[in-house]
């Protein structure tokens, strides 16, 4: 080979290699996926950071796995008793929150179970109970399913008891939602999703408001201590992203039909 070519070959190598973006793994929640943010947030982040984050969309009890096997750098979750225990156990290195919407309940909009205008999200919950209408649980151990169980229990319910109208579909927040639409039936979906889902079919959205409704998004890097093979400067890096007012005039100004997905509220981290 002529000696030009291969000096050819190896400048267009460096230059390749110069223009390589670093890459880091980070576990999100279907929620967060699913509301459609990811695509507005991940191309700023390559361009400002020249970081490529690849996302591993998944519940957030599968979230927290991953981080516990150091599959992944970090993860972006929405329960705090998983993500504080997850930090307890020295698998994150601290949690910071970012960004907040609520959780709300869709149904057939004739409203069997009469849930519309109840005075407590535990109330709507035992009407549908009640009337033992059709119920579609997420039941994969998600962020969402978490939120769920305990709403069920501080009704005085236990789902394990309930009759064929509880439908557990082990799924992600649009498989829900779709399940829920195509029969139709009751449903609690976090805010964002339900408004970027396309196929509503009969549903509406027929509770919310509750305070006990927040539904915080926390960000918590995998522990380098824990697992040294972890990019943590990168995750540090796209924290810093994340918490600056650039990710927060993104996530505040994200909205579908007027109506805003996300609340930009990054603190310290814990």
């Amino acid at each position: 080979m002529k000696h030009w070519m291969i000096g050819a070959i190896s400048a267009l190598a460096m230059s390749s290699a110069a223009q390589a973006a670093d890459v880091m793994k980070m576990a999100v929640t279907t929620s967060f996926n699913n509301s459609g943010l990811a695509d507005v947030l991940l191309p700023e982040i390559a361009a400002d950071l020249d970081l490529d984050v690849q996302l591993l969309v998944v519940g957030t009890g599968q979230a927290i796995k991953l981080g516990e096997a150091g599959d992944v750098d970090a993860i972006l979750v929405h329960s705090r008793k998983a993500e504080e225990a997850f930090v307890e156990g020295g698998f994150g290195s601290h949690r910071t929150e970012i960004m907040y919407n609520d959780f709300v309940f869709i149904g057939p909009k004739d409203d069997p179970a009469g849930i519309e205008g109840s005075e407590a999200a535990t109330a709507a919950l035992g009407a549908i109970a009640e009337a033992e209408s059709a119920f579609v649980s997420r039941g994969d151990d998600s962020g969402t399913h978490k939120k769920e169980l305990s709403l069920w229990a501080e009704a005085g319910l236990d789902p394990a008891t309930f009759g064929d109208w509880y439908n557990a579909v082990g799924a992600g927040m649009g498989a829900a939602l779709n399940t829920a639409s195509g029969m139709p039936a009751y449903v609690m979906s976090d805010r964002a999703s339900w408004l970027n889902f396309g196929n509503k079919g009969d549903l509406v959205l027929l509770y919310a408001g509750d305070p006990v409704l927040f539904n915080q998004y926390a960000y918590l890097p995998v522990n380098p201590e824990m697992h040294g093979h972890v990019k943590n400067d990168l995750a540090l890096k796209l924290e810093d992203w994340l918490t600056s007012d650039r990710a927060k005039t993104l996530i505040n100004d994200y909205k579908i039909n007027g109506e805003t997905l996300f609340v930009f509220n990054a603190a310290e981290a814990e």
